[in-house]
């Protein structure tokens, strides 16, 4: 053919090949349109997931409320104020008639006294305060009943002084710190102890000795003031006089004996 058809051969071949190309390649996809292709397609066929339902919440409980202790005040306390307000005791405390604790494990004697005088039991416990002694006793009672208190009963007060040489031991009492001993003075070898008022109540009678008998009235709110003492504390204290614990003392009167013994053996005047 020559050199001309040499060349239309080779260009024929040449298009041939172009047009063979065209057609086997397809135009690629751009990445990021496959990408959301995909992303859609798995869109489309993945099930989305279904966050899983929450367990039924146990029952809330009610916030349990504490309990307030419950306290149960002994019938002892009740019948103690039931007896207070039945004698319809006043107080007439003064600070400095007052001497030291004498809380309940302390207490042990009720020890009765004669005022050695007349008055009424205010007027008594004023002339305590003024005589700046410092001597007074728990309560005082009157001739008609009435009752009226010097010094709380968890407070010692100088009433029974010094006892005979001996007597602590006797009576199973202490001389101990609990006492100031503000106005005490010691006056004779024969009365060396000094611990009945820091284990004791004291009372006082209105009366002097030889005047004669004791009111019926006193002798009735006697009783009920010792009961009432009972009550407070929970238990009976002994019942002594005065002159027990210092034999030479002059309280309680002579007149007194008899309601002595009684009250020693049944906390009360009759017997």
């Amino acid at each position: 053919m020559g050199l001309l058809g040499n060349l239309l051969a080779a260009l024929l071949v040449g298009m041939l090949a172009v047009m063979l190309a065209s057609c086997a390649a397809p135009e690629p996809t751009p990445i990021e349109d496959a990408t959301s292709e995909l992303r859609g397609s798995e869109l489309t066929q993945r099930p989305q997931a279904t966050p899983p339902e929450p367990e039924p919440a146990a029952p809330e409980e009610p916030a349990s409320e504490e309990t307030p202790a419950i306290t149960e005040t002994p019938s002892v306390s009740a019948n103690a104020e039931a007896l207070y307000a039945e004698l319809g005791i006043t107080q007439l405390f003064f600070d400095d008639l007052q001497h030291g604790d004498k809380s309940a494990p302390y207490q042990k004697y009720i020890v009765l006294h004669d005022t050695e005088g007349s008055g009424s039991p205010e007027n008594v416990i004023y002339g305590w305060e003024n005589n700046g002694n410092r001597i007074a006793a728990h309560f005082v009672v009157g001739k008609d009943g009435t009752v009226v208190q010097a010094v709380p009963l968890d407070q010692i007060g100088h009433h029974a002084g010094w006892g005979d040489t001996g007597h602590n031991s006797a009576f199973g009492v202490e001389d101990e710190s609990r006492d100031d001993k503000i106005g005490t003075t010691f006056f004779s070898n024969a009365y060396l102890d000094y611990g009945m008022n820091s284990h004791s109540v004291g009372i006082e009678l209105v009366h002097a000795g030889g005047e004669g008998d004791y009111p019926t009235a006193q002798l009735e709110a006697l009783d009920k003031l010792i009961a009432y003492i009972d009550a407070y504390y929970g238990f009976q204290s002994s019942i002594i006089a005065h002159n027990d614990w210092a034999l030479s003392n002059s309280d309680t009167s002579p007149e007194f004996e008899g309601y002595l013994n009684n009250y020693k053996s049944a906390r009360s005047y009759k017997g």
